[in-house]
């Protein structure tokens, strides 16, 4: 997947604004994909060229104007593409796992501080998706919003997911701190 699979989801709903679209990614989209906003800007204007996303100029009084843009049908059939092509598994890079494997070499009370970092990181990421799931169902149950309510289960599913990956991420962190404060206390009975 590219960064225009993920700009052109990110469209999918309504006609946004460049700005509008970096704000979609921190809220939803960045659970998956990572962007800095100038690089949202530079691949809106080449999908517009591409022809996959239409832009429109809406003048405004006091306020520079602004551009809304909007997918086409060839950006849809590029996304249906994407979804026709098997995905590719995705591979963890992450400094704090870098540092967990050299654990027994680092002194373990930086490394508990560094975990004890991305955990709480983690934990309030995982509150922040939980909440942004609840304001999607409404005030339904999960069950009754997907099958029965939702008109698009998309952005609520990978939100979840988000949610379960930083839960999953919180554990790993509160699990390895466990086992590296253990190891701590039996070497300083030894």
């Amino acid at each position: 997947m590219a960064l225009r699979h993920a700009v052109l989801a990110a469209l999918l709903d309504e006609e946004l604004s460049g700005y509008q679209v970096t704000k979609a990614f921190a809220a939803g989209v960045a659970n998956f994909w990572h962007a800095l906003p100038q690089q949202v800007y530079a691949e809106l204007a080449k999908l517009e060229k591409e022809g996959m996303v239409a832009g429109r100029e809406v003048v405004q009084e006091g306020r520079p104007n602004k551009r809304l843009f909007r997918v086409t049908g060839e950006g849809l059939a590029e996304l249906e593409s994407l979804a026709a092509t098997a995905a590719k598994p995705a591979f963890l890079r992450e400094d704090l796992l870098v540092q967990v494997q050299a654990a027994d070499h680092l002194d373990a009370g930086v490394l508990i501080e560094r975990l004890a970092e991305r955990y709480a990181f983690a934990e309030a990421k995982a509150a922040l998706f939980e909440e942004q799931l609840r304001r999607m169902r409404g005030g339904l149950g999960e069950t009754e919003f997907l099958l029965r309510r939702a008109s698009r289960v998309g952005p609520y599913l990978t939100c979840r997911r988000g949610r379960d990956f930083e839960r999953a991420n919180r554990d790993w962190c509160r699990d390895v701190m466990e086992v590296l404060r253990a190891r701590q206390a039996a070497g300083e009975e030894a």
